[in-house]
């Protein structure tokens, strides 16, 4: 019997862990159910976190089967391969899909009324693949996106101007990968655009594009401030609050783009993706957008 809100995260590798965990210490949820291939990866984990119960609320944590996700209100999937050092998003794909296709058809049997929040990578691929493996709506299958994408270039644009990055007004869109690109035409920091040069600029935005990169080079993975974004994907649904967040979706006649998933800022709420955001972008913004979406589509038609 489920007991108010209940989030399951399939995949408690170092992304799935960590977000869980961070959803955990938010107290997001009311029941938190991990779900990994290897079972007792996922005991471990749930065991852990329950001993930190006392520290914290009164959520319910507990390693379960594919079962538990009948009555789960969010779904996070972070299972699949790891990306490797020197590996792009994009080589992860065939690894991955046949992870996927389990994944969903497993969940199917349990759920059908739920909201899919795609983690793993390529993440806007395995959330085309989510959405037409699943049948749902577009709205109620959601990827990362590039929202910690967004996030990065906002840190780094605070960092150079000595400015919290919450008070930095940025966006990357396109695919979370090697074609994603920056609108720094609607940049701004209190509506006034920030003084930058142009190689600065460019220094940010490889900085951003490459940071997972720098990271996985470091320490072999990037779980931080990805499962941070999880969870905040996670609130705007179960608090319902109408919050633009830079996620992946299905977009169809948006700058001509259309039948793809792909990052732009979304309005997300307890329905998913209630609405996608028009942008006044300018034409050379809208020419990248086109080329990251015909090269996701590319990968899709490859595969189909």
């Amino acid at each position: 019997m489920k007991n108010g809100t209940r989030i399951a995260v399939i995949g408690v590798g170092a992304v799935g862990s960590t977000a869980a965990y961070t959803l955990l210490l938010r107290e997001r949820m009311d029941e938190l159910v991990l779900i990994d291939a290897n079972h007792d990866k996922a005991v471990g984990d749930a065991l852990d976190m329950n001993h930190g119960l006392p520290f914290l609320g009164k959520s319910k944590v507990w390693a379960g089967t594919f079962e538990d996700c009948r009555s789960a209100d969010i779904i996070v999937i972070a299972a699949g391969a790891a990306q490797q050092p020197g590996e792009t998003r994009i080589a992860l794909l065939q690894r991955n899909i046949s992870i996927f296709e389990s994944v969903i058809d497993e969940i199917l049997k349990y759920n059908t009324h739920g909201i899919l929040l795609v983690a793993s990578n390529p993440v806007d691929i395995m959330s085309y693949f989510s959405w037409k493996r699943s049948g749902w709506p577009s709205n109620r299958v959601i990827g990362t996106g590039t929202l910690l994408d967004s996030a990065r270039f906002r840190y780094l644009i605070g960092s150079h101007l000595d400015i919290d990055p919450r008070s930095v007004h940025a966006h990357i869109v396109g695919e979370h990968g090697d074609s994603e690109l920056p609108l720094w035409s609607l940049a701004n920091i209190a509506g006034m655009e920030p003084e930058l040069t142009e190689d600065v600029k460019e220094t940010i935005f490889n900085n951003t594009k490459d940071a997972a990169y720098q990271i996985i080079q470091a320490k072999g993975a990037t779980y931080y401030a990805i499962a941070l974004a999880i969870d905040r994907i996670c609130t705007a649904i179960l608090r319902n609050e109408g919050s633009v967040l830079n996620v992946s979706t299905l977009l169809n006649n948006y700058e001509d783009i259309s039948d793809i998933y792909i990052g732009v800022p979304c309005v997300v709420d307890r329905q998913g993706v209630r609405s996608v955001v028009k942008l006044d972008i300018s034409d050379g913004e809208r020419i990248l957008l086109q080329r990251s979406a015909a090269k996701l589509k590319g990968i899709v038609s490859s595969i189909s």
